[in-house]
This record gives C-alpha cells, sequence and structure tokens, in this order.
C-alpha cells in the first residue's frame, strides 16, 4: 500500500489514472494547448463517469468524499493535462465547496447537482486592474435597487468565464471603512445581458486561459448573494484556502508528468557515447527534482489531512502554495535544460510545462505574498 493512502484510495487513483490514459493523452493536451481549446472531450468523461461529484453529499448526486481522495484526483488529472485539472478545481471549490457551505438550500438544489453531472461550469472574479496582491482593495460594486442589485465595473484575470455558466463574483456593497468590510460574494449567471468578456492572450494555460470581464449595469437578484450581505470576504478567504489545496495537487501532478519525460528522455538520449543521465550533472537534476516532488506530495496530503480535522491554519496554506509553486517551476525549467535544444522547440511538450508552471508563483496569490503570511504568522 502506498504511504498514507488506503486501499480504496489507491484503487480510486488508478480508475482515473486508467481513464485518462485513454481521453487524455500527451498528444491530446497538446493539440488542446496548440488550437486553444478547452479539453471538453476529457472533462465530459470525467462527468460521465461520476468524477466531478467527488466531494458532494449523496443527496446531491456525488460521493462525499473527502479533501485528500480531492489532491488524489487532481494529482492525476494534472499529470495527463493540468489545464483539466484547473478546469475541474474551480467547479470544486467554487461550484461545490463555496455554495455547499455558505449557500443557501435553494442555491444549493439549484447549481450543486449540475456540476455534479458536468453540465454546470464555474469561474471565480477577484482581481481588478488596480487590486491584485491587494485583493480586499477591489471596487467592482454591486448598488441595491428594491429585489436586486446592479453590477458596475472589471475584473481581470477571470479564468475559464468564457466557459462558465456561473462566476462566483466578490464586489463592494458597503464602505465600512476597513477595506476587508463591506465585500460580499454574488452566483452571478454569465449571460446576464452587460456582461462582456475578453480573452486575455497569455504566456501558457492556452487551452482554457484567462479573461477581462466588464460589468455594466448587470443586474442580479438578492438571492444571487452568496453568505451575508457586507461579510463576503470571509467566504474568499475561505474558498482560497479549499483552492490552493486543489491548485497544488493539479500543479505537482503537472510537474511529474514533466519529470517523468525528462527522465525517459535522459535514458535514451545520447551524447559522448552514453546516454546523457549517465553524467553526474543530470543525476544531480533528477535528485534534485526527486526531493522536491516527494516533499510537496508530503506537504499536500498533510495539508488534505489538516482539512479533513479542521487544523489547516492560514501559515499552513501559505507554506503548500508557496512551495508547491516555487517547485513547479524549478522542476519545469530544469528539465527543459535537460532537454537542451528539443526542450525550445514547440514540437516537444516541455515547453508548455514551462510557460504553464510560470504562473503557479504568481496566480492565486504571488510567491512573494505567501511569504509575507509565513513571516507574519511567526509574529514578524
Amino acid at each position: 500500500m502506498e504511504f498514507g493512502l488506503t486501499s480504496d484510495q489507491v484503487a480510486m487513483r488508478d480508475h482515473v489514472r486508467a481513464l485518462l490514459d485513454d481521453v487524455c493523452s500527451m498528444e491530446y493536451a497538446a493539440r488542446c494547448d496548440e488550437t486553444m481549446t478547452p479539453p471538453r472531450e476529457a472533462f465530459e468523461a470525467l462527468a460521465r463517469n461520476g468524477w466531478l461529484g467527488l466531494i458532494a453529499p449523496e443527496e446531491y448526486g456525488g460521493a462525499g468524499a473527502a479533501p485528500t481522495d480531492l489532491a488524489l484526483l487532481l494529482e492525476e488529472t494534472g499529470n495527463h493535462f493540468e489545464e483539466l485539472g484547473l478546469w475541474l478545481f474551480r467547479n470544486f471549490t467554487y461550484g461545490c465547496y463555496a455554495i455547499l457551505k455558505h449557500g443557501t438550500d435553494e442555491q444549493k438544489r439549484r447549481i450543486v447537482p449540475g456540476v455534479v453531472k458536468g453540465e454546470l461550469s464555474f469561474a471565480f472574479a477577484l482581481t481588478e486592474p488596480d487590486s491584485g496582491s491587494d485583493a480586499a482593495a477591489l471596487q467592482t460594486r454591486a448598488v441595491a435597487d428594491g429585489d436586486h442589485f446592479v453590477i458596475n465595473g472589471r475584473k481581470v484575470f477571470t479564468s475559464g468565464m468564457d466557459i462558465a455558466d456561473y462566476v462566483l463574483l466578490a464586489l463592494r456593497t458597503s464602505d465600512l471603512g476597513k477595506k476587508q468590510l463591506g465585500i460580499s460574494t454574488f452566483v452571478v449567471d454569465t449571460r446576464l445581458p452587460g456582461i462582456e468578456i475578453r480573452k486575455i492572450p497569455t504566456l501558457g494555460q492556452h487551452a482554457i486561459g484567462t479573461t477581462e470581464v466588464t460589468y455594466t449595469d448587470v443586474r442580479v437578484p438578492r438571492s444571487a448573494v452568496l453568505g451575508e450581505l457586507d461579510k463576503g470576504w470571509a467566504i474568499c478567504e475561505d474558498t482560497l484556502r479549499y483552492e490552493r489545496l486543489c491548485l497544488s495537487a493539479a500543479r505537482i501532478g503537472a510537474a511529474r508528468r514533466a519529470f517523468e519525460f525528462a527522465l525517459d528522455y535522459a535514458k535514451t538520449r545520447h551524447q559522448f557515447g552514453k546516454p546523457i543521465g549517465s553524467f553526474q550533472v543530470t543525476q544531480h537534476k533528477f535528485a534534485d527534482m526527486k526531493v522536491m516532488l516527494d516533499v510537496a506530495q508530503t506537504m499536500i496530503r498533510r495539508y488534505a489531512w489538516l482539512m479533513e480535522n479542521q487544523q489547516a491554519e492560514r501559515a499552513d496554506t501559505a507554506v503548500l502554495k508557496y512551495y508547491v509553486g516555487e517547485s513547479y517551476k524549478t522542476i519545469s525549467d530544469m528539465c527543459l535544460q535537460i532537454l537542451g535544444g528539443y526542450g525550445y522547440c514547440m514540437e516537444y511538450p516541455m515547453q508548455r510545462f514551462f510557460r504553464d508552471s510560470r504562473l503557479a508563483t504568481i496566480g492565486g496569490g504571488t510567491s512573494e505574498i505567501q511569504k509575507n503570511i509565513i513571516a507574519a504568522t511567526l509574529g514578524l
């Protein structure tokens, strides 16, 4: 039995791996990246096999699984195609977890079964042109108007908005002094009049990518509010903690695939009459990467256990996000170096890992912000 996993969890992972081997090959992932096409066929295959309901309770058609199970699913999905894992994570985090924990019974009944079946997809909108790392400084506003709110403003880096049915939207609803106060979260239909979506060309993440969204007099009913009015910042922080487990799992899965590809290459690529993997300089790179992968995976499983036991602290979240993101970036860079000129060629997959990994230390909270959080929890 693999360390820290039950026999059922190992079997679950193996079932996911076999399915993804069939529907999400490396060639399929490359094609989605090159044509900038979402991996819809793989997403739908996971939905048909029930995997999108992993964390939802049985009453909503799910399996009621724990964070460790979710991490295993996303590690394996990220190992096949990181962007498929990121598509899944948005649904798990914002379409299931956030709605189930903070939503009304009506919101749960209306939304969660559709997410479980793969019929509904979610995005999350927090960042604005003038509030990135200072996320709570957001100014996109929702103003009460009878039984509705009217939304005006602009969000950037709303990833997956163009393929989402709903967006979990953080908005300013009051000015209460401290910037974290007066923020509310809304579950908004992405097809409402007044929503304009523009795809942002990016270095990586080409299959789904990210968007800039402008909201002009968008009317939403009061039933769109998630949680208590003016107390949405706590919901944002809660979902971000859950997000970081999901992101870390998908990214370390992708890092492992880059490692495996480079390892196979090093065993078969000959220079100076022998495989390049026989040279100590290459061996040391693989030794360093092996340590990073094992430490990162152990940290993910530890964090999942902490979540399951309601013991995850803010510092735990920051440590996980920081280490996994930096490890993925470093591993993809080292693997590209091992492939040399071929790593720099677009016909080889290493360039995609290199491009995609660069977001890991920026998106969802930069490495610098994570270090600030870690330092603050130490009393510095």
